[in-house]
């Protein structure tokens, strides 16, 4: 038997790693598209006609976003547009050609939003003081304006199950309100209108899709060189609790789906007295870059945005 039809080792491992890979890659690719096709219809969060704002950072939750949008997009029920936005906060090293290098292969229409946020972030936030609050509504706000200028009719960011079981923590330990975020958020103004097409999509999953489909991935300096953040804390802890309880965080989360006012203590939601449901409050978006000093309540349901 001649040389060239034996196999090496090394030849058939990597073959069969190479086969496994792409297994788990399609198996990974359906299930997310499944969960967002599930949370864009339980949600109503894109109808036919929508110019949708993909808002990308950088990091592994925006670009699997984009990717399983784009995959849904060919073929949704209903037409919708897709457009790509990152925000350059100009932070020193960030990688300016990276975002527009991976979005020219996509073939998307795509816009880069410089704004020196970062000199204003460390301007005004002491030294060793959390920055995300601040920076977070900066650039939501530089997002907002931007979506309301090019016609944008939704706002898509990448925060998925747990980012939503977190704020609902942070809120509870640190901000003393049964708060997260939800799925589709409409501005009181009703200038913007934000939804999360990734809120029933587990982080493990997104973070191994993200490997295994090898984006580029730019990590915030800013945000990410802050140790012992209050978000870190219950991150590690839902970590620990994913090990040694599995499906608790499952079960946490179809909690947050299944809520019963009358069996709380909030009067504004439910009338005690009169034993009916009432109106509950209304959490207005805050809108522009004018709130530049940061705020002396921490509201958890508008802050760490770090993979939008």
């Amino acid at each position: 038997m001649s040389k060239a039809m034996i196999a090496s080792p090394e030849t058939t491992q990597g073959s069969e790693l190479e086969r496994r890979q792409k297994l788990e890659l399609n198996k990974l690719q359906k299930r997310l598209r499944r969960e967002m096709g599930q949370a864009i219809a339980d949600f109503s969060m894109i109808e036919a006609g929508d110019k949708v704002m993909c808002c990308l950072s950088g990091g592994k939750d925006s670009y699997a976003m984009l990717d399983i949008l784009l995959n849904l997009q060919k073929s949704a029920p209903v037409s919708f547009e897709l457009i790509a936005v990152n925000l350059d906060q100009k932070q020193p090293g960030f990688p300016e050609e990276v975002l527009p290098g991976y979005l020219e292969t996509l073939g998307i229409e795509y816009h880069i939003i410089e704004k020196d946020t970062y000199s204003i972030v460390k301007e005004k936030v002491p030294e060793g003081k959390t920055t995300c609050g601040l920076c977070s509504r900066l650039r939501r706000g530089i997002l907002y304006n931007f979506a309301e200028e090019h016609g944008v009719t939704k706002i898509a960011l990448g925060h998925h199950r747990d980012d939503l079981l977190e704020t609902l923590f942070l809120n509870m330990f640190y901000g003393g309100k049964l708060k997260s975020m939800p799925p589709v958020l409409h501005s009181d103004d009703g200038r913007n209108t934000v939804i999360r097409p990734l809120a029933y999509a587990r982080e493990k999953d997104i973070a191994r899709y993200a490997a295994l489909r090898e984006f580029p991935i730019i990590p915030c300096n800013l945000c990410g060189s802050q140790e012992n953040l209050q978000r870190q804390v219950i991150k590690d802890m839902f970590q620990t609790w994913d090990k040694q309880h599995p499906g608790r965080l499952e079960t946490m989360f179809r909690a947050m789906c299944n809520v019963e006012p009358s069996h709380l203590a909030d009067n504004d939601l439910y009338d005690f007295r009169e034993n009916k449901r009432l109106g509950g409050k209304r959490q207005a978006v805050v809108q522009g870059v004018e709130a530049c000093e940061p705020a002396e309540t921490t509201d958890y349901g508008r802050l760490d945005v770090l993979n939008i």
